[in-house]
């Protein structure tokens, strides 16, 4: 089994998205192991994103994230990340198929709906950060 993380940013939070976020996980079979909302602060945002540090878009998923709740989660199943990344859809929701959550709910970046790890690396390294223990 593999794990990987998964979060529902401050726009799906605000437009009432996230139980139908997590009923597409669970409808493909995805376990939840850890669920939690929680307000990120410009410290902890840069932090997730320092991948990103020294982008152009930098500033604005930073504010994005610290603009209202998002729940985070951790999902267990075969194969999590991929199958988590392809249900959730190319991130530019422009390019995203219909059917993924992308696709089905947003419309521009930075504000894509959700964000999940794009590796077992990136899971470890997200996950640790938004709960603040190993899985």
């Amino acid at each position: 089994m593999e794990r990987t993380f998964a979060m529902v940013k401050p726009d799906g939070f605000s437009r009432g998205l996230v139980g139908e976020v997590i009923r597409r996980f669970e409808n493909k079979g995805l376990k939840i192991v850890a669920l939690e909302m929680r307000q990120f602060d410009r410290e902890l945002a840069e932090e997730f994103y320092e991948e990103h540090k020294g982008k152009d878009f930098f500033s604005s998923l930073v504010d994005l994230i610290t603009s209202g709740p998002a729940v985070g989660m951790v999902l267990e199943g075969p194969n999590a990340v991929k199958i988590v990344r392809t249900l959730i859809g190319a991130t530019n929701p422009q390019e995203a198929l219909p059917g993924s959550i992308r696709g089905d709910f947003g419309l521009e970046l930075p504000a894509n709906i959700v964000h999940a790890s794009d590796s077992p690396q990136s899971f470890k390294r997200e996950s640790k950060i938004f709960f603040g223990q190993d899985f």
